[in-house]
């Protein structure tokens, strides 16, 4: 029988109810850094998801970057999503936190007058929104050779602390020109040692910050999400292809609770790349509607398929989908920051 969206899946060590998961999405509701009541609620609410992934949440103090985003490297931290996944876990629902550290594309402003760290002293062009408005990226300080194994231990600390805070598991950030993805592209990492050069070299970082999370909490709760050929954040390589099908390669070999891809449409077909390097369980991104994520489920293509936009604008978006139902308009001038409006106040059409 064809699977379709709302066919049940094992992940990992998650026996989900269907193949539809909540897309990472930074919402700037976290104050502190600790999540909150209100964030507990907005998870909650999304618990009909067969998989939840949080938005990006740094692992260490030097990867804060932007407004009130959440953390995951101090007790507080803990303490804060042990309440989200409670909420989640009370409705039946599965969640993994994605580790995000900014690298080069914080300010500042987010570190206590620190100055950013990246692979190379190699500003983005650019501008990032601050407490005072938008202000341009600065030049990051290129981190020691003796400093980078340590920073992606971070990701296993942090893995860890995720398990305390009985989340289910985790997803490492490594797409869309954060930290990982910083030391993948040439145009960030011009480092001339074992952590640049070579796309074995490049790739480094990415697969030690995985390692340690596998270390940490086993590679059945550890998830993965890269951009291939994408340029956000300032980011370019002009081999793309290569390297990202070296570094699905790399992946396959750890036996992933899954691969997640969001497709920015480079020029080439990410999709049919990563696939014929990874044959793992594979989540897919990237402006899906329900036909297109059938047909990509019921080919073999994808195993899940995640929505952003359309989830943060319906909490109820699996009964919506499976009623055919119309959904809700997405508020854009409370995507970032705010209270309850725009965040917790979509209407759902069926009791949560």
């Amino acid at each position: 029988m064809t699977n379709t969206l709302f066919s049940p899946v094992h992940v990992g060590t998650l026996d989900l109810p269907s193949r539809l998961v909540m897309a990472p999405m930074t919402r700037n509701r976290t104050p502190g850094q600790a999540p909150n009541t209100l964030n507990a609620e907005y998870y909650g609410q999304r618990a009909g998801a067969g998989l939840i992934v949080t938005e990006g949440t740094t692992p260490d103090a030097s990867g804060r970057g932007y407004i009130d985003i959440p953390g995951l490297y101090a007790p507080g931290h803990v303490e804060g999503w042990r309440k989200v996944a409670g909420a989640v876990h009370a409705r039946g629902g599965h969640i993994f936190v994605q580790l995000m550290h900014t690298g080069r594309v914080s300010r500042p402003d987010f570190l206590d007058g620190g100055q950013p760290v990246g692979p190379s002293a190699v500003k983005a062009e650019g501008e990032i929104f601050t407490f005072e408005g938008m202000k341009p990226y600065v030049e990051p300080r290129a981190l020691d050779t003796s400093e980078i194994a340590p920073l992606a231990e971070t990701y296993g600390r942090a893995a860890r602390l995720a398990r305390e805070a009985g989340l289910d598991g985790v997803e490492i950030h490594g797409a869309n020109g954060y930290l990982p993805s910083q030391f993948l592209a040439p145009n960030a990492n011009t480092r001339t040692d074992e952590w640049g050069g070579s796309v074995e070299n490049r790739a480094r970082f990415l697969l030690a910050a995985t390692d340690y999370a596998i270390a940490a909490i086993g590679a059945d709760r550890v998830g993965v999400r890269l951009s291939p050929g994408g340029k956000f954040n300032d980011i370019d390589d002009p081999d793309a292809e290569a390297t990202f099908a070296y570094v699905a390669g790399e992946l396959a070999k750890r036996k992933l609770a899954y691969l997640h891809i969001f497709d920015t449409k480079p020029g080439f077909d990410v999709a049919a790349l990563i696939r014929t390097h990874y044959k793992g369980t594979l989540i897919l991104n990237g402006g899906y509607d329900l036909t297109r994520a059938n047909a990509d489920i019921g080919s073999g293509l994808a195993d899940l398929v995640a929505f952003g936009v359309p989830y943060l604008a319906n909490p109820d978006l699996p009964e919506r989908l499976r009623e055919g139902a119309p959904l809700n308009a997405p508020d854009t001038a409370t995507f970032y920051g705010g209270a309850a409006k725009g965040y917790t106040d979509y209407p759902m059409r069926l009791a949560a």
